[in-house]
């Protein structure tokens, strides 16, 4: 038997099997059953998920039990599974196995068969094959298509590189529904561009005759932003990529006063709109990127039409440890060089055949490596010490060879602390290889091959609160006290998310993980602190949901701090027991509630006689329980064991306030009384 799941109907679905598929269901006689269980999962009021409604076709069809025997025991497994969560959840349950058990149908190819075959579907790649690149065709393709052990070993790159911005040739199209941009309603904020977890929504501003050409139902809207006056404004979507996760609605912060349901974006059926959605999508990349150098970074709306170089991630619907990423790659991504610890962000970040690093119209983007959990500070610590070195080689020979002294002047006092001084820095190389390339002396030849090392790279470690907390800890710290130019993202889930959920020393009091079954007794390991004591490093903590400027300010400050700089970033996770949709909310009720902290501890405000401790977030005005009851890593415990759950919620309610006054009282000191 095969059951499957299609949202078309059993004639419909017939048609669009593989006709290779069609032969061996005839040739071996295969019974085929259809359901669309994603439809029943959301009329049920089960958003996605789609496990119950399977389970019910499963025993719908198979024969294993009776089907009134099975349909008790699975009733009765769904209470013990589901009660916990509420009886809402169970109803849920209970009526989405019904309507799986009632609506799965036969599909009756013996019938269909003497129809006149269907056109030949086309596979997922082939609207791209013509633009695809030679590897992505010869290699990637095949892999995509399963077919990858058919491939020679000759065929891989020896050297282990592989391409980057091959994502965007993986179209999934796993998404039921996507944003819908309403362009009457836009004020052009930015937000739903800032928190997309896989950069499928992308804003562009142009002149009007780049629209020249746009396909008919192009929608586009004049430029709000006065800095962009006259031109004309689009937000585009990747449909075929977007993972319709919905986060981009629940942060827009625009509705339509006759009908507060519609926004200026909207989830809408995708089916109906890809063909349209991918010649748009299309249209869209070949406009003019805005130049990058007069933008206000601290403006999102302006920030978030820099081009990411991250994209297209196989990350989980609504990841928070993405949007941190693709900030990342838009803010320094031509100039980025990354060092990332095993866990989601290196699988998500490197799971071949595609990767979703990519490079700009100019060949520039990141250079990414992954290393495992124990060395991945001292793996990017190497990256750093090479690159100083090559710099210090090519300032030497700069002083060796006839060359204006305009010009090494300008190399060695370069202020590259922003995009113009990188800019500026870049033409100035440039000049220099013009000048030396001519030059066949030894000197002059390594110059060349150094002179790069003159452009400011921006050395990032990233990884997650397993690394960070604890097992990469000590690396951590010791690259932290190095005092080198580099620096940290923590993307903080409090759990070891890739390997199933086990606690960490991130992992807060009171929530329920692996190996913290009964609510982890101690509190969560402040890492921020801890850090701050060496008094020269740049700390901060962030939540996007919270406060998005705050974050972007939080970025541009720790890279351009000339030492060693760590950020914590609160991320949402699925392993919280949440709704991903209402992720960046989430962090919202974090900070509420003083669970988490946005401060900056920046050692530059000492030489301006301020304290360098700056504490951005508002004292708590959430209760503590009030915002772990929106979450079921703590909800679990308050059924499983309402006793201890009390007294653990009431000792970290303790912890909370004793931590707020000590952060407070911190910020409150004299500029020298945090002194190292």
């Amino acid at each position: 038997m095969v059951l499957l799941n299609s949202p078309h109907g059993p004639a419909d679905t017939w048609a669009r099997l593989p006709e290779r598929l069609r032969q061996t269901i005839r040739t071996q006689a295969l019974r085929v059953f259809v359901i669309d269980a994603t439809r029943v999962g959301r009329e049920a009021g089960l958003g996605p998920h789609i496990n119950t409604v399977m389970q019910a076709c499963f025993f719908a069809v198979s024969g294993v039990l009776p089907r009134d025997e099975a349909s008790q025991r699975c009733r009765a497994a769904i209470h013990n599974t589901y009660a916990r969560k509420g009886e809402a959840v169970v109803a849920r349950n209970l009526a989405a196995f019904d309507a799986g058990f009632a609506q799965v149908q036969l599909l009756d190819w013996g019938a269909l068969a003497r129809e006149p075959a269907a056109p030949a579907q086309p596979t997922a790649l082939a609207p791209l094959a013509g633009d695809a690149p030679p590897f992505v065709r010869a290699v990637i393709a095949p892999m995509l298509e399963r077919r990858g052990d058919a491939l020679p070993v000759s065929a891989l790159p020896c050297d282990g590189t592989w391409p980057l911005g091959t994502a965007r040739y993986d179209k999934r199209n796993i998404a039921g529904e996507v944003p819908l941009w309403q362009s009457d309603l836009c004020v052009q904020c930015g937000k739903c561009v800032l928190v997309c977890p896989h950069a499928v929504i992308r804003a562009k501003v142009a002149a009007p005759e780049a629209f020249a050409a746009a396909p008919p139902g192009f929608a586009t809207a004049a430029a709000r932003d006065h800095a962009f006056a006259g031109q004309t404004f689009t937000l585009q979507v990747a449909a075929e990529d977007c993972t319709g996760c919905g986060l981009c609605v629940a942060v827009c912060p625009v509705s339509d006063p006759a009908d507060a349901r519609r926004r200026a974006i909207n989830m809408v059926p995708q089916r109906p709109l890809r063909t349209m959605a991918r010649r748009d999508w299309s249209f869209s990349l070949s406009l003019p990127e805005v130049p990058r150098t007069p933008l206000n970074l601290h403006r999102i709306g302006q920030q978030q039409l820099q081009q990411p170089l991250f994209e297209f991630p196989g990350a989980c619907a609504g990841c928070g440890e993405t949007p941190y990423l693709k900030l990342a790659s838009q803010l320094f991504g031509d100039r980025l060089l990354i060092a990332n610890a095993t866990g989601c962000s290196s699988i998500y970040g490197g799971n071949l055949p595609t990767t979703p690093w990519c490079t700009n119209a100019q060949g520039r983007g990141p250079a990414w490596s992954n290393s495992l959990f124990e060395d991945n500070a001292e793996f990017g610590f190497g990256m750093r010490v090479a690159l100083d070195q090559r710099r210090q080689t090519a300032l030497a020979l700069l002083a060796d060879l006839p060359l204006p002294a305009a010009l090494i002047a300008g190399l060695v006092s370069a202020d590259q602390s922003d995009e113009a001084g990188i800019v500026a820095q870049r033409q100035r190389v440039a000049a220099l290889k013009t000048l030396v390339q001519q030059n066949q002396t030894p000197q002059a030849q390594r110059l060349l091959h150094h002179a790069d090392a003159l452009v400011r790279t921006s050395v990032w470690l990233v990884g997650g609160d397993g690394w960070a907390y604890d097992i990469g800890f000590g690396g951590l710290d010791h690259v932290l006290a190095s005092g080198r130019d580099l620096n940290a993202l923590v993307l903080d889930t409090e759990v070891y998310s890739n390997t199933g959920g086990q606690a960490s020393k991130a992992t807060p009091m009171g929530a329920v993980a692996r190996f913290a079954a009964a609510g982890k007794a101690t509190a969560k390991k402040d890492l921020g602190l801890m850090a701050m004591s060496y008094g020269d490093v740049y700390v901060a903590s962030v939540a996007l949901g919270a406060r998005d400027e705050h974050t972007i300010r939080v970025f541009l400050e720790a890279e351009s701090y000339p030492g060693p700089a760590l950020i914590l970033a609160y991320a949402h996770c699925i392993a919280h027991g949440i709704a991903m949709g209402e992720g960046m909310t989430q962090q919202q009720l974090a900070v509420q509630s003083g669970r988490w902290l946005l401060y900056r501890f920046d050692p530059r405000r000492r030489a301006r006689g301020l304290n360098p401790l700056q504490l951005d977030s508002p004292a708590p005005r959430l209760p503590l329980a009030e915002a772990m009851a929106s979450e079921h890593r703590f909800r679990q415990l308050q059924q499983s064991q309402p006793t201890r759950a009390a007294a653990l919620a009431a000792a970290a309610q303790r912890a909370v306030d004793r931590r707020w006054a000590l952060y407070r009282a911190l910020a409150a000191l004299p500029a020298n009384a945090l002194e190292r």
